[in-house]
């Protein structure tokens, strides 16, 4: 119990949204609030010449987009706050749907413009299966967007989740003049190219004081009245326990880019957002509390520093307390590592740290040993679950153009692979290699960083196949059976496991129908 206080400074949390509605901008308003930079930087931008904070890869910045998921570590109102920045690009979703099995709650941006986007959708299939809480943030109120109250419904609609206002809008658009904060009863006051600052702040406890009128105008103080009165009515007092069990999100509006609005939620998520949570394991619950260290690596990064070839795990502690130079158990290879130099990070920054507690995230240097889903603990052996790999879409063979680095070829595929971007299969009986991805931006990704970090120059074809399918069977001879009849369409995965590669659906579902005795799985969750 001795962790307990350490424990309860902490949140762990991850920023999604659709590509474009404003996740790394509100990312680096939070960076800002934390002291941890002293200007924020815009994602794309010609005449802005520094780059976001969390954007670091190469060819993030030529593109504009965030295609890896970033950490932060920054300390705000005595509290160490974990913020994971994921990438917003469906052709990363990958990435992201990993990044959510390691934080304890999520801030779902939402563009006022564009209301739900398809990603957003998806994106928060994958949190309801894991009951996560969300606090949304609409952002972009300086643009002329939809009606507050036809978007309130929207996302409850799209979204299947209960909203709770916590900041009520004053107009949008050009005409827009601040939010009126409901718990703190206080209107912040908008001046579009400024920051918000403590003068913009006024303290109104009852909304019929004619202060509010002098300070938005008579027509705009009575609909914010009449807007109020609605919301208190329909939603009353936010109910803590139905946030955390992801029944209900509480809503802010404001713009990130102005830097507005965005304090107003962040002091309401210090306030309401869980500490560290107990996670589920193929043994027992394990509490964040026990005094014995545990932790899954959730992502790996290969070459973060391309001068040094270096590959970061990182590391999800879930329990007990991690500390430098000290031996743990690697369950997969019943091997102890320690680690001379685990990092905290501030994006591209990291710091080498003496100990972390529950809910942080280390960046563990890698030779090659950790894969996604592994777990590192004092001695017992366990597995975290619910980790996914999902089915890829797209599905292309890799060609090598250039015989004399079939070497470097093969290492910078499984380093790649095992970033878990893409999925490795190898077709049965041959070594012809196929890459599947979410989406095809991937590929452009891999072609060119197999090019710049390993030097081997390849062409990828495109195959005509539909999905991939794991198989099991009770039946070991009747999988076996199958197996060799498909030749042409089983591969393996990395792993080992049996893949087949269906041509369409017709074909997948004709296969199902006559094999009842083998199961076809759409996803593989590592370590079952």
């Amino acid at each position: 119990m001795k962790y307990i206080n350490e424990i309860n400074k902490r949140k762990t949390f991850a920023i999604i949204s659709h590509p474009d509605a404003g996740k790394t901008t509100l990312t680096e308003k939070f960076l800002l609030f934390g002291g941890a930079i002293q200007t924020a930087g815009a994602v794309k931008s010609n005449k802005i010449k520094k780059h976001a904070t969390s954007d670091f890869m190469e060819i993030e910045r030529q593109r504009g987009i965030s295609v890896a998921t970033s950490v932060m570590t920054f300390e705000y109102n005595d509290h160490l706050i974990n913020l994971l920045d994921t990438p917003g690009h469906k052709d990363f979703a990958e990435d992201t749907y990993r990044t959510l099995t390691a934080v304890d709650s999520v801030v779902l941006v939402i563009d006022s413009v564009n209301g739900v986007e398809a990603q957003t959708r998806r994106l928060m299939e994958v949190i309801a299966m894991r009951s996560t809480p969300v606090i949304v943030f609409i952002n972009k109120m300086d643009r002329d967007g939809k009606n507050r109250f036809d978007l309130l419904e929207e996302i409850e609609k799209e979204l299947k989740i209960n909203l709770h206002p916590m900041t009520v809008p004053i107009n949008s658009g050009k005409d827009f003049k601040g939010v009126y904060d409901l718990h703190q009863k206080s209107l912040v006051l908008f001046t579009a190219g400024t920051k918000a600052n403590d003068e913009d702040v006024v303290e109104i406890k009852d909304l019929s004081d004619s202060i509010l009128d002098a300070k938005v105008g008579e027509h705009d103080a009575n609909t914010l009245r009449e807007d109020v009165e609605l919301i208190d009515g329909v939603y009353g007092e936010l109910n803590e326990a139905d946030y955390l069990s992801g029944k209900t999100a509480p809503v802010f509006f404001g713009s990130a880019v102005n830097n507005f609005g965005v304090k107003e939620m962040l002091d309401t998520f210090i306030r309401i957002a869980p500490t560290p949570r107990p996670r589920h394991t193929t043994l027992r619950d394990i509490k964040p509390e026990e005094d014995k260290f545990s932790g899954f690596v959730f992502k790996i990064h290969a070459n973060l520093d391309p001068k040094h070839r270096d590959r970061i795990a990182f590391l999800r502690v879930c329990s007990g307390r991690f500390e430098r130079n000290t031996y743990y158990h690697h369950v997969r290879m019943e091997r102890d590592f320690r680690f001379s130099n685990p990092y905290s990070f501030l994006a591209r920054q990291k710091e080498v740290i003496e100990d972390a507690y529950p809910g942080d995230v280390v960046g563990l240097f890698d030779t090659g040993n950790f894969k996604i889903g592994d777990t590192l603990t004092e001695g017992e052996d366990f597995y975290f679950t619910g980790i996914p790999s999902f089915s890829p879409e797209i599905f292309k063979e890799v060609v090598n153009k250039d015989p004399m680095k079939t070497k470097q070829l093969e290492k910078g595929l499984i380093q790649l692979t095992d970033e878990g971007v893409a999925q490795l299969f190898t077709q049965f009986g041959g070594n012809k290699k196929i890459i599947g991805c979410v989406g095809e931006l991937q590929f452009e990704v891999i072609q060119y960083r197999l090019l710049q970090e390993y030097g081997a120059s390849v062409q990828m074809n495109s195959l005509p196949f539909y999905k991939a399918c794991w198989l099991t069977s009770k039946d070991p001879k009747k999988l076996d059976d199958f197996t060799k009849y498909k030749q042409a369409n089983i591969a393996a995965d990395k792993d080992g496991h049996i893949v087949y590669l269906a041509q369409s659906e017709w074909f997948l579902n004709t296969e199902r129908q006559n094999n009842p005795d083998i199961e076809f799985h759409f996803t593989s969750e590592i370590h079952k």
